[in-house]
């Protein structure tokens, strides 16, 4: 399935639908963007020990796609990517508008 895209610049009210209002105003909110690579629980006595190169095991295996969440709803999968000496994600797959949905209930 193709993933869903629109051009809000373009954004037109369809014929018949008059109560749709132009949504260019959507564009400038802004919203979190998360990257998680895995999570765990700890003690806070376990946390208190932690130190440098310290290693926090995760709920994750090694080269399993990592999540990115807008405010913490799963939108998409993804893998560890270096460009210019920063770290970014290269998306793999996208959830589809009905999981998106069905995220918000």
């Amino acid at each position: 399935m193709e993933p869903f895209k629109a051009d809000f610049q373009e954004f037109e009210v369809a014929e018949g639908h008059e109560g749709l209002r132009d949504i260019k105003f959507l564009l400038d909110i802004p919203l979190t963007v998360t990257v998680e690579i895995g999570r765990t629980k700890m003690l806070i006595n376990d946390l208190l020990q932690l130190g440098q190169g310290s290693v926090v095991e995760l709920d994750k295996l090694a080269g399993e796609p990592m999540e990115m969440l807008i405010n913490n709803k799963v939108i998409a999968r993804g893998e560890v990517v270096v460009v210019n000496e920063k770290f970014g994600i290269r998306l793999t797959d996208i959830v589809s508008p009905n999981d998106r949905l069905k995220q918000l209930k």
